[in-house]
């Protein structure tokens, strides 16, 4: 089975490369040396040290696979393709609607930080916008109902 392309940013993708190698060199050292440490308390059934410290370990391996299967299936989205003004994956959207005016960053589902702005392209919001401009109304489909927005700016 093929994994399915993973829409990236390319600040996205450079960021993913960066974590992914700080976890690989850094925090695996970390965790093994943690878990150097645990064993020297003797009795590993009991020790609570080594048990979060192993537990660390598989977490962090398996954030490390989740990274590289994202950067293997990675399609960088080149935010400057289309000048044509439509929303896409990589633009910034000024919007507004009965609570006030906000802006949004499209992008894939592996770069989403709804605190910063980040929304995906599968969200309610940018599944909506995607193909929309600058000025157009265009009705959300939301959780809690429909909103109607206005396309301000899309850079």
């Amino acid at each position: 089975m093929q994994d399915k392309p993973v829409p990236l940013t390319r600040d996205g993708w450079e960021k993913m490369q960066q974590e992914l190698e700080q976890l690989r060199t850094t925090r695996r050292l970390e965790v093994a040396e943690r878990i150097k440490h645990a064993k020297e308390f003797g009795d590993l059934s009991e020790n609570a040290e080594y048990e979060d410290a192993k537990n660390e370990q598989g977490f962090l391996e398996g954030r490390i696979l989740t990274l590289e299967r994202l950067l293997r299936n990675a399609q960088i989205i080149d935010e400057e393709e289309s000048g044509d003004g439509t929303v896409q994956v990589g633009s910034t959207v000024e919007l507004r609607d009965e609570f006030g005016d906000t802006t949004y960053t499209i992008v894939g589902p592996a770069e989403v930080d709804a605190a910063a702005g980040r929304i995906s392209l599968e969200s309610p919001v940018g599944k909506a916008l995607i193909g929309h401009r600058k000025g157009e109304q265009v009705a959300v489909e939301t959780p809690s109902g429909l909103r109607q927005v206005k396309i301000l700016k899309v850079a």
